[in-house]
């Protein structure tokens, strides 16, 4: 056999059966990134989406359920890279430092880069307050990522049931803070490359960090003069 043939059913056959779906995927999701951005979201079809790709229609269906879902089809890719960051972290570690960790490993990771740092992905999320439905869809995406990321903390803190709201309130603060650094990267357009995200992420989670010790505090002082009186 030459070896560059593999038998069918193979792990070989396998791994390149996957690398094939990744790249149709990838060229699928830069197709409709370049021609929203080209044409505008309307004039945009399914069709010429995959024409870009040169796949045909019933292999779009294969991977994306319409136009907006695959433009934003690497932002669910990172949402899955740092919930699979999360999945790793020390479990000692307190579930919103978990969090803020796994996004840093998911930012410093040039192997696979984030989505913000592909071309165009700035004006594309720029687009979002402007487009309803590319909104939409990333309000779909945002949240499958964030139950996905309850389940992991709900594991993390040993939470029994859905009475319990600290993973639900961990994860809604983390992302938030997050998605409030990623808006105000796209309305930075100084920030050639992207490589500012890292820093307003940072800067954000220190904001809330500091402002949860301040209100945690305030608590305290506030219930030790209501005991004095």
């Amino acid at each position: 056999m030459d070896a560059d043939e593999t038998e069918p059913g193979s792990a070989a056959e396998a791994d390149r059966r996957l690398l094939r779906a990744r790249r149709t995927r990838e060229a699928l999701a830069t197709a409709a990134v370049d021609l929203i951005l080209e044409r505008g979201l309307a004039a945009t079809t399914v069709e010429a989406i995959a024409g870009r790709a040169d796949v045909t229609r019933r292999t779009f269906s294969r991977y994306f359920t319409g136009k907006e879902d695959a433009a934003l089809g690497f932002v669910r890719d990172d949402g899955e890279r740092i919930n699979a960051a999360l999945r790793v972290r020390p479990a000692d570690e307190p579930p919103l430092l978990a969090y803020r960790r796994a996004v840093a490993a998911w930012l410093a990771d040039r192997d696979a880069p984030a989505a913000h740092l592909r071309p165009r992905m700035r004006r594309l999320v720029g687009l979002l307050d402007r487009e309803p439905t590319l909104f939409a869809a990333y309000e779909r995406i945002r949240v499958d990522a964030q139950d996905e990321s309850v389940r992991i903390v709900a594991e993390r803190l040993g939470a029994r049931g859905p009475e319990d709201l600290r993973p639900a309130v961990v994860v809604e603060a983390a992302a938030g803070v997050l998605t409030a650094a990623l808006r105000a990267w796209a309305r930075s357009p100084d920030d050639v490359g992207g490589t500012g995200l890292a820093d307003l992420v940072e800067r954000a989670y220190g904001a809330l960090t500091r402002e949860t010790a301040s209100a945690a505090a305030h608590s305290t002082a506030e219930e030790t003069r209501t005991t004095d009186l």
